[in-house]
């Protein structure tokens, strides 16, 4: 199946490693032109490097308005206008929902939820003028089980959900999509380094603690980033000019719920 990506320029946050990387590759590989960008500038190379002539490296901090207004004029300056935004932001450290400082609350704010309406600000009135456009919002399953000790995370990118919603419903007409991606137990880096700490914490082997998501998730293994990039490039693709508003979950029919 041609996804109809050949030229399109998609800017991907956080392609450092993990998921980011993996959203990357799966665009890259259908012949999108990708903008690698991550705070760590080396490992936006890395990655560009990895895909070859379709991508190039970009620095943003998100959370600083100036570097995020930065990254686009650059993308639009050196690939072209943009055609697709994946926000895939950092997540916050392990906290209760409660008794977090509201500074704290701020600051990841900043960097989680308004870094991706900003970004999207930036993009969306050269889509609906072209009429044509993807935002992908990539969270966590918190979002719809919430996950003990993950309060910032639960809340902030809760927010994030009504946020793609309303977008969808103003952007639709001008052939512009916005939808949201949930990620199952996905071996990305991050995820692995997770599951390590947590054995040393409950003197266990990791693969202990593995099994104990594995008998969670009827595929009976983690998702690679490599699949969650190829379910993103397919909302990104011409194919999916349909799907609007949604959310689709990639975790191996691990999340326990219906809606």
């Amino acid at each position: 199946m041609d996804l109809g990506l050949t030229g399109r320029t998609a800017v991907v946050l956080g392609t450092g490693g993990g998921i980011g990387r993996g959203i990357a590759e799966a665009l890259a590989a259908e012949g999108a032109l990708v903008a690698s960008a991550d705070r760590n500038l080396q490992a936006a190379k890395e990655t560009a490097a990895a895909l070859g002539g379709t991508a190039a490296p970009f620095v943003v901090e998100l959370g600083d308005r100036e570097s995020e207004r930065t990254l686009i004029d650059e993308v639009q300056r050196d690939l072209g206008p943009v055609d697709i935004l994946v926000n895939n932001t950092g997540g916050p450290p392990s906290t209760t929902a409660t008794e977090v400082p509201v500074d704290t609350w701020r600051d990841y704010f900043e960097s989680m939820v308004a870094s991706v309406i900003h970004l999207s600000d930036l993009v969306l009135p050269g889509m609906r003028r072209r009429g044509w456009g993807r935002l992908i919002t990539s969270t966590s399953s918190g979002v719809v089980v919430p996950i003990p000790l993950l309060g910032i995370s639960n809340t902030l990118r809760s927010a994030l959900l009504g946020w793609s919603k309303t977008v969808a419903r103003e952007v639709g007409p001008d052939g512009v999509t916005s939808n949201v991606v949930i990620p199952g137990r996905i071996a990305s880096q991050s995820a692995i380094d997770r599951d390590v700490l947590r054995a040393q914490q409950q003197d266990r082997t990791v693969e202990e603690v593995q099994k104990d998501y594995l008998v969670r998730i009827p595929a009976r293994r983690y998702g690679t980033p490599r699949e969650y990039g190829d379910a993103v490039a397919f909302l990104a693709s011409a194919r999916a000019g349909y799907i609007n508003g949604t959310m689709l979950r990639v975790d191996g029919g691990m999340i326990e719920s219906v809606f």
